[in-house]
């Protein structure tokens, strides 16, 4: 009965040919990047690439946000969901073996008093061949989806990690850009004192005084909206390491403690295997040609192979009695015959549906490629933007302290000390917006460039 199964499977399968898997996706990568890094010293990211910048309340902060960030929590379960599937597709590659038990009681006659028992037990084991690899390739997807999901998981924990340290860094810069605006509403309320005593003695118009006090009052709201800045960034950054926001709060200290890292972008072609993203969706492709495979396995025919193997007693006790143990052995040939098409179209889905990952990689690839071009060409200009204003910035003091000199002399008029009072506030404002931005795109480096990851 094997060999003639055997035989229809062999004839079924001279009838059909099994498409060649179709070769994986190539994708063009330049040689070198446009945006050259202009920066001295450089290394390639590595696994802790946050204390590069020197802060050991960042790095503790980073700890805490690995371990009880949400996201990344709901990430890890996904990982043990596709652990599980990847079990189960793997049961079907071993024999199933369920068993039978019954037993069963004659009531006596009128007159007897003696009643049997009677038992029985059975084994019956279930195999499929797996001759065209449908299972093979079924638990070769579920393997595949576990890959994608522990790379989703790390693609999960860099973009968490990168979000930590960009939003610290945004809270410290707000602490800076409060002592600014506080340090200028001094300013302002030193030189509106100059005003007011000049005044008194009518070396002062009413409308200088009234245009100083505009001034300091000015100053003064700008602090509210820092504040609420404040706020909102410390509450994004409880959330992302999975604490109340109401009840956290980091040190009351700027930008000044932070290093500034000082990092090589390498060969684009090394995205390929740094970046998590581009493995998950590497996976993904993997899994939808495991799939394509099984469901073109799935048109011919399965051989399933049947054993049992069970006992008949007139006791319980005597359940596995040589005596009447029995075995039979089978096979049976399943072939598709008539299902509307389904099989059909279930494998010119899942041929479409790797077509689409096909071009979801290409496309991952691309952006990868994109974003990392994108980070380097605003460090250059933050660099490039941050020492011009830097120079600025000292002309505008020296302009600030001589036009207050000139005042008090009164060799100047108190509109060129407003002007080069607001000029100094609203440079020195943009140059702390400035360094933020340079530190927040090197996190965005680190980031694109996959944060030091390895598929291990």
């Amino acid at each position: 009965m094997l060999a003639g199964c055997l035989g229809a499977v062999l004839l079924a399968g001279c009838a059909h040919t099994i498409p060649a898997t179709e070769p994986a996706p190539a994708v063009d990568l330049p040689a070198g990047w446009s945006q050259a890094s202009q920066a001295g010293s450089k290394e390639w990211p590595d696994s802790h690439w946050w204390q590069r910048f020197g802060s050991d309340e960042l790095s503790q902060l980073v700890r805490e946000g690995q371990e009880s960030n949400l996201e990344l929590a709901a990430a890890l379960s996904r990982v043990r969901q596709a652990e599980a599937q990847a079990r189960i597709a793997g049961v079907a590659l071993l024999p199933a073996v369920d068993a039978y038990a019954g037993a069963s009681r004659d009531l006596p006659l009128a007159g007897h008093h003696n009643a049997n028992l009677a038992s029985s037990g059975q084994l019956q084991v279930s195999y499929e061949l797996d001759f065209w690899g449908k299972n093979a390739a079924s638990a070769a997807a579920a393997e595949a989806s576990l890959r994608a999901n522990f790379y989703d998981r790390q693609t999960v924990a860099l973009t968490v990690t990168s979000g930590i340290v960009s939003t610290y860094l945004q809270v410290l810069s707000l602490h800076d850009r409060l002592e600014m605006a506080r340090e200028n509403t001094r300013t302002a309320e030193r030189v509106l004192t100059l005003v007011e005593a000049q005044s008194s003695v009518g070396a002062a118009t009413t409308v200088d005084l009234a245009r100083q006090r505009s001034a300091v009052a000015s100053q003064r709201a700008a602090i509210p909206d820092l504040l609420q800045q404040e706020r909102e960034a410390q509450s994004a950054l409880a959330i992302l390491l999975g604490r109340s926001p109401q009840t956290f709060r980091i040190s009351d200290h700027g930008l000044a403690s932070i290093h500034l890292p000082q990092v090589t972008a390498g060969m684009p072609s090394e995205l390929l295997s740094r970046r998590p993203d581009i493995r998950r969706s590497e996976a993904m492709l993997a899994a939808a040609s495991a799939n394509v495979e099984a469901a073109r396995a799935a048109l011919f025919p399965s051989i399933r192979l049947t054993g049992s193997t069970g006992t008949q007693s007139s006791a319980l006790t005597s359940l596995l009695n040589a005596q009447t143990l029995f075995a039979n052995v089978g096979a049976s040939l399943v072939a598709p015959i008539f299902d509307g098409g389904r099989l059909r179209t279930e494998r010119d889905l899942a041929i479409e549906q790797k077509q689409e990952l096909v071009q979801n990689y290409r496309s991952t690839v691309l952006s990868a490629l994109a974003e990392v071009d994108t980070v380097l060409g605003q460090i250059n200009s933050l660099d490039e933007q941050r020492r011009l204003k830097e120079v600025e910035l000292e002309q505008t003091r020296v302009a600030f302290n001589l036009s207050e000199i000139r005042y008090k002399a009164g060799a100047e008029d108190l509109m060129t000390v407003l002007d080069t009072q607001r000029n100094l506030s609203d440079v020195q404002n943009e140059l702390g917006k400035l360094k933020l931005k340079r530190l927040q795109a090197t996190v965005s480096l680190y980031k694109a460039l996959g944060g030091g990851w390895q598929a291990g």
